[in-house]
Parts: C-alpha cells; structure tokens; sequence
C-alpha cells in the first residue's frame, strides 16, 4: 500500500542513491503514475534532462499561472526542442481568476499575505491538484540549502496534503552541483539566472538577489522568509 509507511521505507532505501538511480527507480517501479512538477527553474531543468536520458514519455508538467516571465515560456520550446519531449502546462481556471482579480485587483499580493496565499491558491495549488490526480508519487526539485523553510527536505516523503509521494531527488544537492551539472551537459536554463534571479516564479513577485541574500530573497521579498511558499511545498 502507498501511504506514509511506505514512502518512509523508500526513503531509507533510496537516501544514499544518486539522483539519477532515484528517477530510475520511481519511472520503472510506478509506470504512468509518476510525473515531474517543473517551475522551470535550474533544479527543475537538472531533472528534466536526466528523465529525458531515462524515457522521452516520462510525464512532466509545468503550471502557467498567467504571470510568467516571457522567459519563462520560452524555456519552455527550447527545452522540449532540445529533449524531443513534451511538457504538459496546465492553467488556472479562467472564471476563478476573474473573481479574485475583480474582487481583490489584479495585483492583490502586495496588499496581504492572505491575499498573496489566495492568487497562489487559485494560480497554483488548484491546477497542481488537477495535475497530479490518479497519480502515486510526483517528482520536484526542492533541496536543502535553498531557504529555511526546506532546511529538512528528505529525498522521498508523503505529501499528506495530495496523498502521494513526494520525490526531491537534488535534496542534498548544493548550488555550485546544480550548475555544474547545467554546464556539464549543455542543459537549457532560463537567462534571467544570469541577472541574478535565483529562484523564479511569476514576475510580479519575483526579482533578482542582493550580495549575502539566500536563495529565496528575491521571491515575495516584502515578505518574512518563514512565509515565503506558496503553499505548493507544506512541510508536515
């Protein structure tokens, strides 16, 4: 049975494996009931060329929530151009947006954290919902080092939230790992790294790190760090 139990199991199992033998394992143990949720970002674009190497149908999707960086998108022809693959985006639904958008405005998160938890709601956690139904585990790239709200990420854990298994293969992973690897294999990134945007989300909300900031700083920067997920990532 897939629960809590057994994703602890696995993640005993699997803790001292590399990334790549992670992705190996879930595609060949749950064909067709695993997926990679990428925001597009460096970690996310490690995975997605490592699962290309392993099966060009494996299921990867992003989540267009409307406010991206023109970047952004176009990371997203080269990647599937440069893999032969097929990223599956899934959007937030039109009338949910209308509502809060004319209730609220359209740049309601920098009124409230309640406001700013409620576009990600409708902009993220819904369509991520839909994305990850009739699904048993599903892939990020989530590490340790990124912020101090995933200081504890282990590479398999239950999402209690979805009730599935959580995977972040790059948990132990450093920065200079990541981009070594992206450099090492040619691996399509988003320019905006270059100017400093470490982690990128959608562009009213993100913006480019200062000298000493951690990883995180640039997203929902008027924001206290222990607040700073959309809720995408709970930790239990």
């Amino acid at each position: 049975m897939i629960n809590k139990e057994f994703a602890r199991t696995l993640n005993d199992r699997l803790r001292e494996h590399n990334p790549e033998e992670i992705l190996q394992y879930f595609l060949r143990e749950f064909p067709g009931k695993v997926a990679l949720s990428s925001s597009l970002g460096a970690e996310d674009q490690v995975l997605t060329h490592m699962m290309a190497g392993i099966d060009t149908n494996a299921f990867i999707f992003t989540l267009d929530t409307g406010r991206q960086f023109a970047e952004s998108y176009d990371l997203i022809h080269r990647t599937q151009e440069r893999y032969g693959i097929r990223i599956k985006v899934f959007f937030p639904d039109h009338a949910e947006v209308e509502s809060m958008v004319n209730e609220h405005g359209i740049n309601l998160f920098y009124q409230s954290i309640e406001n700013r938890k409620l576009c990600c709601h409708i902009r993220k956690i819904v369509p991520l919902r839909r994305a990850l139904g009739g699904l048993d585990a599903w892939i990020c790239g989530l590490r340790k080092e990124q912020s101090p709200t995933r200081d504890s990420v282990e590479p398999v854990v239950w999402d209690e939230t979805n009730g599935l298994i959580k995977i972040s293969p790059l948990a132990e992973w450093n920065n200079e790992q990541v981009w070594q690897f992206i450099q090492s294999n040619n691996v399509p990134y988003n320019p905006l790294h270059d100017q400093g945007f470490v982690s990128i989300g959608c562009q009213p909300c993100t913006r480019a790190i200062l000298a000493n900031e951690d990883q995180r700083a640039g997203r929902w920067w008027w924001e206290q760090p222990e607040t700073k997920e959309c809720g995408l990532h709970k930790r239990d």
